[in-house]
């Protein structure tokens, strides 16, 4: 039996396949893009049979609430097309076994994908080291004393996800553990947690004018505007596109007004209300994404408690982070051959768009692991120095700390197979191709961030994403209106489009962060949060792009689309009572 949960987004890939098989014929496989020679005859053979690996992981996901196992034979089903030649099956699923383990590797041999996992274990070290010192419980009780109900303790914790501003993955992994035994506390649902940390992690990343996403953005932009022989600043573009990214402006608003009224719809009024009224902050049977570990560590017997024990180490990760970026950003220019930007660090190192080329030149995935090695050292010291533990019961809390961040290394580890799988079946080229044809001008923004949305829902990666549809869009765009305003929003629909898509998707790597940071159930995190996702999606086209095409100023859409996001909380919404 499939879960009642599950029937509407499985009817909803349901359409969105058949949708596709319908309007999709063999010449439009072969036009368009340049892609290798054997990705191009994966897509001839297959057609819409390339989403079955996405698809089969998201559907199962759902049914069976095991990611893992979800992910395993995702990948597995997309090694076997991968290798299945005419009707030899047994033979397809022996080597498709083979080469899952070969992409497991060929995933966690890549540098960035080593460095984000290290990163993830390191920073759960420091969780740990944090909360046996008695830190987290400080600042926990610190934070209660001011956050007085569920109302404070929500905006509370959109702020701190504001103010770590530039990195998504050290947002996800920061926030949640600190502001988790506050919105316990005050019987919060950690589905409600989990989606405040996920919709301040890629939104507000996606849009900050300095961070680890900034490099890859202009990036895509620079080389889309090249390829119509257009010389443009990229980041002056990056800067303009920030009005027209709806998606991200209206699910930040999105949470402030939900705090404030105290509204909920959906599967999260009923986790909200279940909180409130039960104090049970998950379902029965939930599954956590982290270990029972970290959820039981106390603080050693007879530890002060001191909101210092947790802010210092802390302050050493966001500020090694910071400097790490200034640093390993500026060595990459300086080593490279860019002779503008050698002599904009030689004149002015500090300056804003130094600040800016270095954090989007740097290796985030590296740059975090170094600060959170230095924060776990700086905590050991602490630690030590003030007698709470010895340097061996230090690095067995450190070790503890590792071990509970496992399970999400191996959830990563599947997604990125997945990911690779997905890239060598072109299942993002065939969805890309199944919407080419004659567009109105009005439409084309909606079209570009729903096709966004449909690629990063199924691949699980905004930045894959940017950079299929980006190189499409802008050419597309300019062809249909020769218009900077217009290539603007087009622009700006790609990068929200791939964010709203990642957003749903149980198989993308910060929705599991997100999970992981609020020691909440995946699937329960995914499945409530779907439908706020959906619901600002739905106002961020007809509220924003359809009247930004029929050409509104951009000063009277973002106002009306924010006006209606109080609107739709206010009347759909439904109340949660406070805890008494």
């Amino acid at each position: 039996m499939i879960p009642e949960n599950a029937r509407p987004l499985i009817w909803l890939l349901f359409m969105l396949v058949l949708a596709f098989t319908l309007g999709t014929t063999p010449a439009a496989m072969a036009s368009g893009l340049e892609i290798a020679p054997e990705v191009a005859a994966m897509v001839e053979k297959y057609g819409v049979f390339t989403l079955v690996p996405p698809f089969l992981a998201i559907i199962l996901a759902f049914i069976t609430k095991n990611v893992i196992f979800s992910l395993f034979l995702g990948v597995l089903s997309g090694t076997f097309m991968l290798e299945l030649n005419g009707a030899d099956v047994l033979s397809a699923l022996g080597k498709g076994f083979l080469l899952l383990i070969g992409k497991a590797l060929e995933s966690l041999a890549d540098p960035w994908n080593a460095g984000i996992i290290l990163q993830v274990l390191a920073i759960g070290g420091v969780i740990a080291l944090i909360t046996r010192m008695g830190g987290a419980r400080a600042i926990a009780e610190a934070l209660a004393k001011r956050a007085k109900g569920p109302r404070s303790s929500q905006i509370v914790t959109w702020l701190m996800g504001l103010i770590i501003f530039f990195d998504d993955y050290a947002n996800s992994l920061i926030v949640g553990p600190i502001m988790r035994p506050v919105n316990d506390a005050l019987r919060i649902s950690r589905e409600k947690l989990a989606f405040i940390i996920d919709a301040t992690a890629a939104p507000i990343a996606g849009i900050a004018l300095i961070s680890t996403w900034v490099g890859y953005e202009i990036g895509v932009i620079k080389d889309a505007f090249d390829s119509i022989g257009m010389n443009v600043n990229a980041y002056a573009v990056f800067v303009q596109t920030i009005p027209y990214r709806f998606y991200n402006i209206l699910l930040l608003a999105f949470v402030v007004f939900s705090a404030l009224m105290l509204r909920d719809f959906g599967p999260m009024l009923k986790a909200e209300r279940r909180a409130r009224e039960t104090g049970k902050v998950m379902e029965d049977g939930a599954k956590p994404m982290i270990s029972a570990e970290t959820t039981a560590l106390e603080p050693a017997p007879g530890a002060k408690l001191s909101i210092w024990n947790a802010l210092i180490p802390l302050f050493v990760l966001i500020l090694g982070a910071v400097g790490g970026f200034y640093y390993n950003g500026y060595t990459a220019i300086m080593g490279g051959e860019d002779k503008a930007l050698i002599n904009l660090l030689n004149n002015a190192p500090l300056s804003f768009k130094a600040l800016q080329e270095t954090f989007g030149s740097a290796d985030a995935s590296v740059v975090l692991f170094q600060a959170a090695i230095l924060a776990g050292i700086v905590a050991i010291i602490m630690g030590m120095w003030q007698k709470i533990f010895s340097l061996g019961e230090a690095i067995d809390t450190w070790v503890q700390g590792i071990k509970s961040m496992v399970i999400t290394g191996v959830i990563l580890l599947l997604a990125w197979s997945i990911s690779s799988i997905i890239k060598d079946l072109g299942t993002a080229y065939w969805l890309t191709n199944a919407l080419k044809g004659s567009i109105p001008a009005f439409m084309l923004p909606t079209i570009i961030f729903a096709l966004g949305a449909i690629i990063s829902f199924a691949t699980g990666t905004s930045y894959g994403t940017m950079g299929i549809l980006m190189p499409l869009a802008v050419p597309l765009a300019f062809a249909i209106m020769p218009d900077m305003g217009y290539m603007l929003v087009c622009t700006s629909a790609v990068l929200t489009g791939a964010i709203f898509g990642d957003h749903c998707s149980p198989i993308s790597d910060t929705t599991i962060l997100s999970s992981m940071g609020a020691a909440c159930d995946h699937i329960d995190h995914v499945k409530t949060q779907l439908w706020y996702a959906i619901t600002v999606a739905l106002v961020t086209v007809f509220c924003g792009y359809l009247p930004i095409g029929l050409g509104l100023s951009i000063w009277i859409v973002l106002p009306l689309s924010i006006a209606v996001i109080a609107l739709v909380i206010r009347f759909i919404g439904q109340p949660v009572e406070e805890a008494k």
